[in-house]
């Protein structure tokens, strides 16, 4: 049974930082892409940022470029997303996904598996 648990959301002022975290199970972590998405309240959800299986390849969204980085530990089968600068529309619901291609993650937004997400809200 694949998992995926997020951790790390919370409550933040503006320009402040968090890390998020996603501890992947059941699943051949370093065979697998890993991306982080968000769903700001009352949106669709939102592509953020994915990382090739080997760390060779990173996309972002425009909107997060020089304020929030990608990284994965494949002897942790865990990947983070470090957030800072955080503004006050980085406020959503942050997910974790894993997917055979980084491609499918970030052009598609398609993740073979998701996490249930954790809150992060970002005060002004």
């Amino acid at each position: 049974q694949v998992q995926l648990v997020e951790s790390g959301g919370g409550l933040v002022q503006a320009g402040g930082s968090l890390r998020l975290s996603c501890a992947a199970s059941g699943l051949p972590f370093s065979r697998y892409a890993m991306g982080w998405f968000r769903q700001p309240p009352g949106k669709e959800r939102e592509f953020v940022a994915a990382i090739s299986w080997g760390s060779g390849r990173i996309y972002s969204a425009d909107s997060v470029k020089g304020r929030f980085t990608i990284s994965r530990d494949n002897a942790k089968n865990s990947v983070y997303l470090q957030m800072n600068s955080l503004k006050p529309e980085d406020t959503a619901v942050y997910f974790c996904a894993a997917s055979s291609t980084v491609v499918a993650l970030h052009k598609d937004g398609r993740g073979d598996y998701w996490g249930q997400g954790t809150q992060v809200t970002v005060s002004s």
